[in-house]
């Protein structure tokens, strides 16, 4: 009978020696994943904020409220890529102005690495866009080290460059900064009056964006935690000359949500963690003394066997 334990106890040690690995780097890789079925409201605010209104068509200072909701498309999530649809609403408060801007974007992302994927209707305001870079995480495991990230504003990806390390609330995280140099991203037919200009009738603008965005990330589970945007935005005219601003503004995340996130980080380190550190070690510790209390038990065995000789 001490034999037949000391085989069984080693055949499990040994089971559980081999499984420990086998979660750690094969398992736990493919559990850690953006989800499918995702949902949550973000909120910001900009106070002091300037921006051209096209209904009062004039430059307004304002304090603003954008809320952005997202929402995972579960019947386009297929293989190793998910897709969240976003829709972005800005509201004039200080000037009782609701609706001031609606925006949407469609994106596919792989849900291992946060990276862009080409797929499933990909766009930005309806318009198909080819994304690059992070779309909404950075990468599990996120190194003090550049990223690409995509803009919606440019529809492009941009150097996103680690800063420093930095706490959120009392949570360790890796604070990177993404400059973004003055681009073209609309054109908008406008009177002349309105840009200043005494020629009579109306005139072609181009919008110029130009800005820095901060981002707080939470390295192991590569969760954004807290995001500021400094954005500056003119209208000039086809001569290159600046008329009038078209959106300044700080827009940072409230602090409602910014506990939010930073729950939510803290408990997909703590799964994280969980599956790639404590479920391998204890198997890996539990295994090791199986199989030693399996070779003592057989050991003792041959022992007593032979004295009894």
């Amino acid at each position: 009978m001490r034999r037949i334990t000391g085989v069984v106890l080693i055949a499990i040690g040994a089971f559980l020696i081999t499984l420990a690995p086998l979660i750690r780097f094969y398992a736990a890789g493919k559990l850690i994943a953006a989800p499918a079925d995702y949902y949550g409201v973000t909120e910001l605010r900009a106070d002091n904020a300037q921006y051209f209104s096209a209904a009062k068509v004039k430059v307004l200072n304002a304090s603003l409220d954008i809320t952005v909701t997202t929402r995972g498309d579960v019947a386009e999530a297929k293989d190793d890529h998910v897709v969240w649809d976003e829709f972005s609403v800005v509201n004039d408060v200080t000037n009782s102005l609701p609706n001031i801007a609606l925006d949407q974007r469609r994106s596919a992302f792989n849900k291992y690495t946060g990276e862009a994927v080409n797929c499933c209707g990909a766009n930005v305001d309806k318009e198909p866009v080819q994304m690059t870079g992070q779309i909404y995480t950075f990468p599990f495991s996120t190194e003090k080290k550049t990223y690409k990230v995509f803009n919606s504003s440019t529809r492009q990806s941009y150097d996103t460059k680690f800063v420093s390390e930095d706490t959120v609330n009392g949570l360790p995280v890796y604070k990177f900064e993404q400059t973004i140099p003055p681009t073209k991203i609309a054109t908008i037919t406008a009177p002349a009056s309105v840009l200043g200009m005494s020629q009579p009738g109306d005139v072609q603008a181009d919008r110029f964006y130009d800005g820095v965005v901060t981002f707080w990330v939470e390295p192991t589970s590569g969760a954004p935690v807290k995001q500021e945007q400094h954005r500056h935005e003119v209208l000039k005219t086809q001569d290159g000359v600046e008329r009038t601003v078209a959106f300044v503004a700080t827009v940072k995340m409230t602090p409602a949500t910014i506990d939010r996130l930073v729950k939510n980080a803290i408990d997909g380190k703590s799964q994280i963690t969980l599956l790639k550190t404590t479920v391998p070690l204890v198997l890996l510790v539990v295994g090791l003394l199986l199989a030693v209390g399996g070779a003592v038990l057989l050991l003792s065995g041959r022992t007593r066997r032979a004295s009894e000789v």
